[in-house]
């Protein structure tokens, strides 16, 4: 998939326009870059966000060219750009920190709540829908398939829906969500993942943060795992921060999602995570319109649908047959080298899967051969970014897309003028 973006181009006068805070160098290290989210610490250079606003220039030649850049102030104040474009290994990139108004345009990446769901859209193109009200399932169907805290529709750069909720076959299959299976608290089994058992459930609690911007949108989300056979009232068994960020992909072909999950136990005896196929991670459940003739995986390992599940990978891409103009869609779920039990397992279901159609199921599974115990007082995270495209994506370039994930470019700055 050959991926081409615009980006304007403006060029200034190297003097450029406001104070110069410093220059930096942004590395491609010993791996080929493409389209790679950076960011760049600024607690080193003291910056104060009252002195004003920042602006990023890319040097080229005697130009400096302004490219979009996001201000994130958290333990570390980070300052994010996009490697726009392809940058060879064993090569660097020079630019400028400036403190001035950044060009004028229309915030790319943006956040519209409407039916209960949160749409994270980029320049208009729904992106994707986090339900944050409760679903309930069809008429007829048993209530206790109901739940919030979930991923749907993700929608392809050309429109075309790739997640599905509610199939009649897993009524508690809910597009990309990660509830936990086989628990236990005190020697009780309790299930978060097969609703009817009536065990437990995973609801929304409320957003922790909500965020537009140039080069990232997104959210964060307080997700909680409810144990219904508590003695005396339902009790959270685990809170769950789930932080999803779109990154701008200009005007390419593409959209990069970061999924991020962490989990804390309030629970003084903590939580066991029985080793199990199924739970937390990251779970997909596919559009109905793939089944085993029109869809194919490919894992970093080089295994195929016959032969990754159960396996380890540090990618592994999923895709099928679409109405976009090229005929295919598909999603590059990336494993970070943070992760529990990384390369991660996977559960990939059988090409017999639903009574031979094949349907189309895919999870990284951190506790699918090792249990996990979460104790009270220590927060775990797993992170994960999908590649969401139409066309098609090579081996090559999921490995590209893989490595800007797991080890990003390194940053240098080369001069400060701040005092």
């Amino acid at each position: 998939m050959k991926i081409f973006l615009y980006i304007p181009v403006i060029f200034l006068s190297i003097q450029g326009f406001g104070q110069e805070i410093a220059r930096f160098t942004v590395s491609a290290g010993d791996a080929d870059r493409l389209d790679c989210p950076v960011g760049i610490s600024l607690d080193q250079i003291n910056y104060n966000e009252d002195g004003g606003p920042l602006s990023v220039f890319e040097i080229t030649g005697n130009n400096e060219v302004p490219i979009s850049c996001q201000l994130e102030t958290r333990h570390t104040t980070l300052l994010w750009i996009i490697l726009h474009g392809e940058t060879p290994k064993g090569t660097s990139r020079s630019f400028i920190l400036r403190q001035s108004d950044p060009p004028e345009g229309t915030v790319p990446l943006n956040l519209q709540k409407r039916h209960g769901q949160l749409r994270l859209s980029s320049l208009e193109r729904p992106v994707l829908d986090y339900q944050f009200e409760t679903m309930y399932p069809p008429e007829g169907i048993d209530p206790l398939f109901k739940r919030s805290g979930f991923i749907h529709p993700l929608w392809s750069p050309e429109g075309q829906i790739l997640t599905r909720v509610q199939p009649p076959d897993h009524y508690h299959h809910y597009g990309i969500w990660g509830p936990w299976t086989k628990t236990h608290i005190k020697g009780r089994e309790v299930d978060f993942w097969n609703l009817l058992r009536g065990h437990g459930t995973v609801k929304f609690s409320g957003f922790l943060s909500e965020v537009e911007g140039q080069v990232y949108g997104g959210f964060k989300a307080l997700q909680e795992h409810i144990d219904f056979g508590a003695i005396g009232p339902d009790q959270v068994a685990i809170r769950e921060v789930l932080d999803v960020r779109v990154w701008n992909p200009g005007e390419g072909n593409v959209w990069l999602i970061d999924y991020t999950t962490t989990l804390n136990t309030p629970l003084d005896s903590g939580i066991m995570l029985d080793a199990y196929r199924y739970g937390g991670g990251i779970g997909f459940r596919a559009t109905e319109d793939w089944h085993k003739d029109n869809s194919s995986v490919l894992t970093s390992e080089n295994k195929d649908r016959l032969s990754a599940d159960g396996t380890k990978a540090r990618w592994c891409l999923v895709e099928g047959e679409s109405l976009s103009e090229s005929g295919r869609s598909g999603i590059l779920f990336m494993g970070h080298p943070s992760n529990r039990e990384f390369p991660e397992p996977m559960r990939v279901w059988p090409v017999d899967a639903n009574g031979g159609r094949g349907d189309v199921y895919f999870e990284f599974c951190p506790i699918r051969h090792e249990a996990w115990m979460l104790e009270k007082g220590r927060d775990y995270s797993l992170k994960y970014r999908l590649l969401i495209f139409d066309g098609a994506v090579s081996y090559e370039e999921a490995e590209l897309y893989w490595q800007g994930f797991a080890h990003p470019p390194r940053v240098e700055f080369l001069s400060s003028d701040k005092p």
